[in-house]
């Protein structure tokens, strides 16, 4: 065996494969993505200074139906709508690609549009496209398919909403301003719904998590209760709460925080884009 040979099935073994089986995440593939996704971070960045887009609350407000958009695109190919190999673009992380082509062509419209008088505000324009490709995404589940299981998703978005709730009443209690900030706690939200429908998924329903580390905690913690999941909701708080004193209280140079609306959005998609594909799924059950 020579050393393309092995190359080869290096890669497939720890990145291919899991792209063609949409297989569980495997320590390489996730340290190799992850450096990607810094990578990606400053080039975005830079992309959207040229493009002279101000990366506040109100972009972040417009550029999230899209992550919905990418959301309810994957569970289109977990419904099988997509064979190969068209389906292995949405599968992640390619489809984070796709997601991201789509929504960077929409914004350079929009932007083109106002900036030649034809609209008064990209962000509406934008927006508004980022819904109505969720709609056609959502008609397109309903038509090839139908809710099975609204129970489950009310349940998630309850739990959600209920774990969110008390961190932010006990943060008011203690005067704790890193969680009472509203857009911290708006992107909190999504990650406790992913910690939802993580734990509404396994222990109900017997999913699985794809994720390395969610699953070690979730083994470890299996070895005490019989729903181990429930180890989601402490688990995010302890990564999220050191995260955004960090960005909230470290950031101090002026390129910093211009890079800092970006950064929470990025946390925002890694929390969101998998609370609404998995509630989705659960709802669809497939």
């Amino acid at each position: 065996m020579n050393i393309l040979d092995t190359f080869w099935q290096y890669i497939y073994k720890y990145f291919i494969n899991g792209i063609v089986n949409d297989a569980s995440y495997n320590p390489v593939d996730t340290v190799t993505y992850a450096i990607l996704l810094g990578i990606s971070l400053f080039g975005v960045f830079k992309l959207l200074v040229k493009l002279k887009v101000e990366i506040d609350t109100r972009f972040i407000i417009s550029v999230t139906p899209y992550i919905l958009a990418g959301s309810s695109l994957r569970v289109l190919e977990d419904s099988g709508l997509f064979l190969p190999p068209l389906q292995y673009l949405f599968v992640t992380p390619i489809i984070y690609f796709v997601i991201f082509a789509v929504t960077i062509s929409v914004l350079s419209i929009a932007l083109a549009l106002e900036r030649n008088g034809k609209i008064k505000d990209y962000h509406g324009f934008f927006c508004a496209a980022g819904i109505a490709w969720t709609l056609v995404n959502i008609a397109i589940l309903l038509y090839i398919g139908e809710v099975k299981h609204l129970d489950y998703g009310i349940a998630i978005l309850t739990l959600g909403i209920l774990s969110t709730g008390v961190v932010y009443l006990v943060s008011r209690r203690f005067s704790f301003a890193i969680l009472t900030d509203r857009l911290n706690i708006s992107i909190l939200f999504a990650h406790l719904l992913d910690a939802s429908s993580t734990f509404v998924g396994m222990d109900w329903l017997g999913y699985y998590e794809k994720h390395v580390v969610p699953t070690l905690f979730i083994d470890m913690a299996g070895n005490f209760t019989d729903h181990p999941a429930l180890v989601m909701f402490p688990l995010k708080l302890l990564v999220f709460i050191p995260v955004f004193y960090l960005l909230d209280r470290q950031f101090d140079d002026d390129k910093d925080k211009k890079l800092l609306p970006l950064m929470k959005l990025v946390i925002l998609v890694l929390g969101l884009s998998p609370a609404v594909r998995n509630t989705l799924r659960i709802m669809m059950g497939v």
